[in-house]
């Protein structure tokens, strides 16, 4: 394409009297197009200029009506034009066709360029070593990774150095103050170091509703005191503002999968094995920002002399039925406790139960709301006096360890009454707390395998006897004979 530039060359050349073949050769041009340019004595721009067509070339069906649809434009700029359309063909029947909804969200996308209010700006900030950290949680639900074969549901909280863009992350469950804490905590003791301030979006876990005096919940703003911590937030509806995290979130999943793809399995034998995989992923991409990492690192702040403990205490009560109540889910604790203050120390993955100075057990945390963990060996002896409550228990689905006692279970209720049922259940489930779990499964297995029947007694026999039950994956396969392929293979006929 001849450029204008090109053409004021050639006729430059050409007032300088050289021939028309050089000119046009200094100039870029064959003979040919010189000639045009020289002729017409015009620039390619004023030729383009020329070309553009500047009227309409069919009448504007929305002239008549414009003025009216500017009045809800101007009303709420928000309206989107194939809403506006839609209401055109509702107030005129049959004057507009779908086909040209096209042509209506041009004139609308011209009027919001030209007319329509100013568009949100957003300014490029310039970050500075060791001023501004920001964290966020992500979902990594997406990239289909399991734990030996089951999908592994959960999220990364990501700590992200603005500056360099150092990051550090940690798998969680929840987007929970502990789960906070523990992150951020394990990112700065990881760095080394604590940055002049810290930002996150509006969680609710930090951040007070705007009607609240302050400005950070008090565990929060706890957390950020004892490292000296700055803390800034979002403001509402403004993710852009936390645009590092949020950009390297994207980055930080877009890598895992690709990671994943070369590794060949999206699958983890434990979870320390793809917690260790995220650890070299981390290192990996930290790899090449050594040199601002380090400009960080000078001006970085010393840490405390040791981690706060990243867990929330409780004082709750024991209520009548052997359960505690914490964040919206109930835990079973042993009867002993009933009518009880316990100290429940709530950490991102599970709860410490203490009575007094005594630690009494740990419970592995629920997620979300509305759910139940009740541990059968809590309440078992009063079960056992109480047969007949079990049948309608709220919670009775947690009294059925593996699947082979629900299978026992129901077998009973097959060939007795509900509350005879019940009792004998009750017994097996009794001899599970009081001697072992895996020997009680194994008996009852040994039991279906023979198609006897099952009763508190036999499994109780089994349980104490020498007897050993086959494994389920010990199985015997004869050796193969390769000669009967080739027989088959042949025609000829087989011989043992």
């Amino acid at each position: 394409m001849i450029t204008d530039n090109q053409a004021r060359k050639l006729m430059k050349y050409l007032q300088e009297k050289m021939t028309f073949g050089v000119a046009a050769t200094k100039s870029g041009m064959d003979e040919k197009t010189a000639r045009k340019y020289r002729d017409l004595d015009k620039l390619p721009s004023e030729l383009l200029a020329e070309r553009i067509r500047t009227w309409r070339t069919r009448e504007d069906p929305f002239e008549e009506i414009w003025e009216y649809i500017k009045s809800f434009l101007d009303n709420n700029s928000g309206l989107e034009a194939k809403t506006l359309f839609e209401h055109l063909q509702r107030q005129y029947p049959g004057r507009f066709s779908d086909g040209q909804v096209r042509t209506f969200q041009r004139r609308v996308k011209n009027w919001r360029a030209t007319e329509g209010p100013a568009r949100e700006v957003f300014f490029p900030q310039v970050h500075k070593p060791g001023k501004l950290s920001q964290s966020d949680f992500t979902h990594m639900g997406k990239l289909g990774i399991t734990i030996g074969g089951v999908p592994f549901d959960h999220l990364i909280y990501h700590f992200v150095l603005t500056y360099s863009n150092w990051e550090a992350g940690t798998v969680c469950f929840s987007e929970s103050f502990e789960s906070l804490s523990d992150g951020l905590q394990k990112a700065l003791w990881k760095l080394g170091g604590v940055p002049e301030a810290h930002q996150t979006d509006r969680l609710s876990t930090a951040v007070n509703k705007p009607a609240n005096p302050e400005e950070f919940t008090q565990r929060y703003q706890g957390l950020l005191s004892y490292y000296k911590l700055i803390g800034r937030k979002t403001n509402p509806a403004s993710p852009n503002e936390n645009g590092d995290v949020e950009q390297r979130n994207c980055r930080f999943k877009k890598a895992v999968d690709q990671a994943l793809m070369l590794r060949d399995s999206r699958n983890f034998s434990t979870r320390k094995e793809y917690e260790i995989f995220l650890e070299g992923l981390f290192a990996q991409l930290n790899s090449n920002r050594h040199v601002r990492f380090k400009e960080e690192l000078a001006v970085l702040r010393s840490l405390p002399a040791k981690q706060l403990s990243a867990s929330t205490k409780l004082i709750v009560g024991v209520g009548p039925s052997s359960t505690i109540r914490v964040k919206h889910n109930v835990y079973s604790v042993h009867s002993r406790l009933i009518r009880e203050k316990v100290t429940v120390r709530l950490y991102a993955e599970r709860l410490e139960v203490w009575h007094g100075q005594s630690h009494i057990e740990d419970i592995p945390r629920l997620r979300g709301s509305g759910n139940h963990h009740i541990q059968y060996r809590h309440i078992i002896d009063w079960l056992v006096r109480k047969p007949g409550a079990f049948e309608n228990y709220r919670y009775r689905s947690d009294l059925f360890p593996t699947s082979r006692f629900r299978m026992a279970y129901d077998e009973l209720k097959g060939h007795h009454t509900v509350t005879k049922a019940s009792k004998e259940y009750l017994l097996i489930l009794k001899l599970a707390a009081k001697e072992s779990e895996s020997a009680v499964d194994d008996a009852l297995l040994f039991l279906f395998d023979r198609n006897r029947p099952v009763t508190a007694e036999t499994v109780e026999e089994l349980v104490f006897s020498d007897q050993k039950q086959v494994p389920v994956t010990d199985i015997r396969i004869s050796a193969v004979v390769l000669h009967a392929y080739d027989c088959l293979l042949s025609g000829a006929e087989v011989t043992a």
